[in-house]
């Protein structure tokens, strides 16, 4: 559990590039214009000041946890954040009854939790009477469908916006801003190709986090002369040599995955079901449950299909 100032300027030197160059500021967040854009429902309630709770579903990376803290700054509204691992009830009850009593001298409370489909029903139970009170504004993020994870309860008194998966174009926009940006790199100038700065984007695969992370890894393994760092497209090569494929074995592209699989076998598209094949393992899927799936498949859709003739 966490609460205190958003953006610790001290804090952030010592800290990782996603993190020194995090935007602030609406105008400074990049993607997810179909809820961000002109005349888009959540610019509209961030720019009328008219909060309620909602959740922020979508995959990692995109900005969630950025834009609930850019809401708590642009709302000027106290911003306290809840791990799902070190939060009990009894540490949640705590901080509500303390939001309760900001409440009642004027003080807006926000509540973020991260991967809020991590937390148990009796906690996620523990947040609605704050919910429903108007105790707190509740921001909740996820990566698993909200239908399924949390509490329909809970779930009722919020408003869902689906975050995407950032455009190679997005990240390329963010990772030229993060160079620009005066906590960035303070004390080198950064020269990298332009096709370098676009393989960088086309290796996150989405993930603003990932794309942010590689090019600090390529700035200090970058031909360095005095204060100038330059980074090649060559250079690159062992650094990206492995794309980052997105798969949450738990999770619900683990039910896409395997259901492109099937339907790859069904309309006997072998490249397409060894490609799907290779997602799953890579991602660390267990190769017992990719073996049962292949056995039912071979039994009650081949099998089938013999009989029927």
């Amino acid at each position: 559990m966490e609460q205190g100032s958003l953006f610790d300027d001290q804090q952030r030197q010592n800290s990782p590039l996603a993190n020194r160059v995090r935007p602030e500021t609406l105008a400074d967040f990049i993607g997810q214009q179909q809820i961000l854009g002109d005349g888009q429902i959540l610019q509209d309630i961030i720019a009328n000041d008219q909060l309620s709770s909602m959740i922020f579903w979508g995959p990692p990376g995109v900005g969630k946890t950025t834009l609930a803290q850019i809401i708590a700054h642009q709302t000027k509204s106290h911003f306290i954040t809840f791990s799902a691992v070190t939060s009990g009830i009894k540490e949640i009850r705590k901080i509500m009854e303390e939001a309760e009593g900001n409440r009642e001298i004027g003080q807006r409370t926000i509540v973020f939790i991260d991967e809020i489909h991590r937390f148990n029903k009796a906690q996620q139970d523990a947040f609605l009477p704050f919910v429903e009170r108007g105790s707190i504004i509740l921001i909740g993020a996820t990566t698993e469908n909200p239908s399924f994870e949390i509490n329909a309860a809970l779930l009722s008194r919020c408003k869902v916006f689906v975050l995407k998966k950032l455009t190679v174009n997005d990240i390329e926009h963010l990772l030229d801003n993060a160079l620009k940006h005066p906590a960035g790199f303070p004390d080198l100038t950064v020269n990298i190709e332009s096709d370098a700065l676009k393989m960088v984007a086309e290796f996150a695969n989405g993930d603003a986090r990932i794309a942010l992370n590689t090019l600090e890894m390529a700035v200090l393994n970058g031909h360095r002369e005095n204060k100038t760092v330059t980074i090649t497209v060559n250079d690159l090569d062992s650094l990206l040599n492995t794309k980052s494929l997105r798969y949450d074995k738990h999770g619900e592209e683990h039910y896409n995955i395997i259901s492109a699989l099937h339907k790859s076998m069904r309309n006997s598209d072998a490249d397409a079901a060894i490609y799907w094949l290779s997602r799953m393992l890579d991602g660390g899927e267990d190769p017992l449950y990719i073996a049962r799936r292949l056995v039912r498949f071979a039994s009650e859709d081949i099998g089938w299909r013999i009989r029927m003739r």
